[in-house]
């Protein structure tokens, strides 16, 4: 018996067409774009079913309540596919899959995120070699997550990062190896894929207040006083290197006393695209050990982001929520 899956078309560049402004999306093209794609026609190939949403979105505008939406449309066809193919633009997708995976708890069906850096409009484009490989994954392949297919290699949706804006090979995991390889062969790196679930559980992002300050030479700390409200219930640094930030002073000072005193929780990532940020390693993170911040390790921002939306909408203590981050 044939493989079905869900094909979710969110917006993106592979679904553009060309107009007078530039690249834009249009209704229904992406629906005829597939239909030519004969190669899904093989008996290799799931069927499948194609959602297509509207608005159709750049993903510049994707938001929290859109990754809801997309969580929410596979809990409802969870039983009725044997898995989920989500086409979704590049900009924001790191984010979409990350925040997916900590949103879809015990999974046990591959859930792929792809799409294109030049849309299918064209005669030479990445689009087309990108979603056949997501079938062929989706229908042959046991693999329970959330992921990320593109530029040939399929990653762990919480440990991808787009690193080029013009490369075919746009994301990496940095510090994550692929969960497959395609090549001559489909290769799976099976100790690098997480066991099935057995109850599939939506847990639903709540909208608090997060913010990222990246750490940059001359920076002016008193410049984001005014963002440390009580209402910002988590912030994320991307620090230089290990975990490193210049002397503040009073400043640096203020916001860390803010953030002790408004139980903002405050993760320390690094900047550099592999590596970990730990905090303590060298006296420059003294005060955001001091303040209580936390090491962010090898987590990209995208999973430090996605993952205190996660937390916060368990309505968990700031102890636990600490704790869990690690």
């Amino acid at each position: 018996m044939k493989k079905r899956v869900c094909v979710i078309y969110t917006g993106g560049t592979i679904g553009m067409t060309r107009t007078e402004y530039g690249y834009a999306p249009k209704k229904d093209f992406i629906r005829t774009a597939l239909s030519e794609i004969k190669e899904l026609d093989s008996e290799e190939m799931p069927d499948y079913d194609l959602v297509e949403y509207d608005p159709l979105l750049d993903s510049s505008n994707i938001a929290v309540s859109h990754w809801i939406q997309l969580a929410e449309d596979i809990e409802k066809a969870y039983h009725q596919y044997d898995g989920f193919i989500i086409l979704h633009g590049t900009d924001t997708m790191a984010y979409t899959a990350s925040a997916l995976s900590f949103m879809l708890k015990g999974i046990s069906k591959p859930v792929i995120l792809t799409g294109s850096q030049i849309p299918l409009c064209e005669i030479r484009n990445d689009g087309r070699d990108n979603i056949i490989a997501a079938f062929m994954i989706a229908a042959n392949y046991d693999i329970p997550e959330i992921c990320l297919y593109f530029g040939n290699k399929l990653f762990r949706g919480n440990r991808a990062t787009k690193i080029s804006s013009d490369d075919l090979i746009a994301f990496d995991s940095p510090n994550y190896p692929p969960l497959a390889e395609v090549g001559v062969r489909i290769d799976l790196n099976k100790d690098n894929i997480l066991a099935p679930g057995k109850d599939l559980e939506v847990i639903k992002f709540q909208n608090h207040q997060i913010a990222v300050l990246k750490i940059f030479p001359g920076i002016q700390f008193e410049v984001f006083e005014n963002i440390m409200t009580s209402n910002l219930k988590g912030i994320v640094i991307e620090a230089f290197g290990a975990g490193n930030i210049p002397e503040g002073g009073r400043a640096l000072e203020n916001i860390l006393n803010k953030a002790i005193e408004n139980q903002t929780i405050v993760v320390v990532c690094t900047q550099c695209l592999k590596g970990s940020a730990i905090i303590g390693q060298y006296e420059t993170s003294k005060g955001l050990f001091e303040a209580g911040a936390i090491s962010g390790y090898d987590m990209t921002v995208e999973a430090a982001i996605t993952k205190l939306y996660y937390l916060f909408s368990l309505n968990y203590d700031i102890d636990t929520i600490k704790k869990l981050m690690v």
